[in-house]
């Protein structure tokens, strides 16, 4: 299974803040799109929309802890994950895993190109694998796990 085929069944929605938000600004987008994290993306005249982060909800927590509530007032810049790990829509799920096991996150931007395309999250891979299960499987029966598969 390949990332476009999640994408295909998850749909376009994509949840972003402009680089000029508060984090204040993206919480409250965070609750509105129910997810945990955002994609961070400025707007270039020259280049357009370009993705420059993510904003997580783990990210929010941790500049909560480091720095006090004052960092609602600040912009998402001061505590997004600059150049975020990103995947291609041909790429594996068992890739994806990897990235996220790798880097230690949980919503990966998808770019076509330059093109942000859409956003993995684990929650979405644990879905395709539980769609790929056969029906009736046994709990404590092994079972072959298209999914996760090179």
């Amino acid at each position: 299974m390949r990332v476009e085929d999640i994408l295909r069944r998850k749909g376009t929605r994509i949840g972003t803040v402009r680089i000029n938000e508060t984090v204040e600004t993206a919480l409250r987008l965070l609750k509105a799109e129910n997810t945990g994290a955002l994609v961070v993306k400025d707007v270039c005249r020259t280049e357009g929309n370009t993705v420059v982060g993510v904003i997580s909800e783990r990210d929010i927590v941790r500049g909560l802890t480091d720095r006090g509530p004052g960092i609602l007032a600040l912009p998402v810049t001061a505590v997004m994950s600059n150049h975020p790990v990103c995947c291609a829509p041909g790429d594996s799920v068992r890739r994806v895993l990897q990235l996220m096991d790798e880097h230690t996150v949980r919503h990966i931007p998808v770019l076509d190109g330059a093109s942000l395309v859409g956003v993995v999250s684990v929650r979405d891979l644990i879905k395709a694998q539980l769609e790929a299960a056969p029906p009736d499987a046994d709990p404590g029966e092994a079972v072959n796990y298209p999914v996760a598969a090179a």
